[in-house]
């Protein structure tokens, strides 16, 4: 089975919490606070295994998490990190965002992607001792790990793509010029997902091929087989355009470059300019020495496309190694691989919280701030302790919260009410 699109949700860990201890001895009175940080969360990081070629990990898999930081302890002892989890994908895999189909990370030749961090852990009570504040009663939260829903989707790296209707012979010369075993029989369809093969020139060259499932017109907008895979022809470096040049199927060859070509464009219009030769197949079938008039007038016809035309036999093997030749010739000038650049804003993950984007929402006089941030700084305060609760104000304050809900309109008494923690608005 082959798959080359999955969905699936990745989730960061969260950092541990710090710890509120004092240090406590014997023929040490006051021996201050002590409380330890929590540590890092673990991030999910994507890394390439040049031995995939498919996205068949997530056939059944669907959710990724990593561990949560351990909480701090007493004794200044920091909490331990969560170990990073790594999730292998084919080489040439786009990581997109779910919701809006933006391309995050290109995986073709690059190194491992951090795609969710983990969250840092809380500092404990130890970090917020003054001359003023000598026994702090609270520590902070850890932060929340991200946690994103991607779409992978695998547009393969091979150099040289096969392309043509069904059963013109793509898998027969993929299975002739490299190691591949694609299957082959004489009907429609036999190809049901592409197929790779590595074809060895000489010592220390050589190039991938791809065998593209049979296209045929209408492909572009959804029929057969061929519109499934399309994605991938777009990395080719260059097309070879198989054709049946016996007309066994019934159909004229010209024909079929014609609307082959039609359907590459729809997909992609800069696949018109990508390099092509056209491969013509099964001259095995017809008479050369009375159709030499009509091997001149393709051969005139692939000059009006600026194509060269190699005929050829994948059944005998007459003309596979012109064609190979061919292709040795023009690879220095074929255009370099594509690599897809990334369609979101490059903004770290600490300066995306520290942005403080925050919602208020307002029903009869109870004022509801949301911000994904706000849910640690809550849970890091003890309320039952006057210098946690100025420390908590000075916090709303200085992220403008304050500001915010007088804009929004709250005035002296009005309820306010952050994750859950109820207040009365004071101005």
């Amino acid at each position: 089975m082959f798959l080359d699109k999955a969905k699936i949700n990745i989730k960061a860990g969260n950092g541990g919490n710090g710890c509120v201890s004092f240090h406590r001895e014997k023929y040490i009175p006051k021996g201050g606070p002590d409380g330890g940080d929590g540590g890092r969360g673990g991030s999910v990081i994507f890394k390439i295994d040049p031995g995939k070629n498919a996205l068949l990990d997530f056939k059944h898999r669907r959710k990724f998490s990593a561990e949560n930081g351990q909480d701090g302890k007493p004794g200044k002892m920091f909490g331990k990190s969560a170990p990073d989890i790594y999730i292998e994908v084919p080489p040439g895999t786009l990581i997109k965002e779910a919701e809006t189909g933006k391309i995050i990370k290109d995986m073709s030749n690059c190194d491992d992607f951090v795609a969710a961090k983990g969250g840092k852990g809380g500092w404990g009570n130890s970090h917020f001792a003054t001359p003023s504040r000598q026994a702090p009663n609270f520590a902070k939260s850890g932060f929340t790990g991200e946690e994103k829903n991607l779409v992978l989707e695998l547009k393969m790296l091979a150099e040289v793509g096969l392309v043509g209707y069904p059963n013109v012979g793509k898998s027969s010369i993929l299975n002739i010029v490299s190691m591949a075993k694609p299957k082959i029989a004489n009907y429609h369809f036999t190809t049901l997902s592409p197929n790779l093969g590595v074809v060895t020139v000489d010592e220390g060259f050589s190039f991938v091929m791809a065998d593209i499932p049979g296209l045929i017109e209408g492909a572009s907008e959804g029929f057969g087989l061929g519109h499934e895979f399309l994605r991938h022809i777009e990395r080719c470096r260059l097309l070879v355009h198989v054709v049946d040049i016996s007309k066994s199927e019934g159909r004229d060859p010209i024909d079929d470059v014609d609307a082959i070509n039609a359907e590459l464009v729809k997909f992609n219009e800069e696949l018109i300019n990508r390099p092509q030769i056209i491969a013509a197949n099964k001259t095995d079938l017809i008479d050369l020495e009375n159709n030499g008039q009509y091997f001149e007038e393709f051969e005139k016809y692939a000059e009006t496309l600026g194509c060269e035309v190699v005929f050829i036999s994948a059944a005998t093997g007459r003309g596979i190694g012109e064609l190979i030749e061919k292709i040795v010739k023009i690879y220095p000038a074929l255009p370099p691989l594509k690599i897809y650049e990334s369609e979101t804003a490059d903004m770290e993950y600490e300066e995306m919280r520290d942005a403080r984007d925050i919602k208020i929402n307002v029903e009869e006089r109870v004022y509801s701030v949301e911000g994904g941030w706000l849910a640690g700084l809550v849970n890091s305060v003890n309320f039952d302790d006057r210098e946690s609760v100025m420390y908590f104000q000075r916090v709303l304050n200085k992220s403008g919260i304050i500001e915010k809900l007088r804009e929004a309109g709250a005035s002296e008494g009005d309820t306010v009410d952050i994750c859950g923690a109820e207040f009365d608005f004071v101005d």
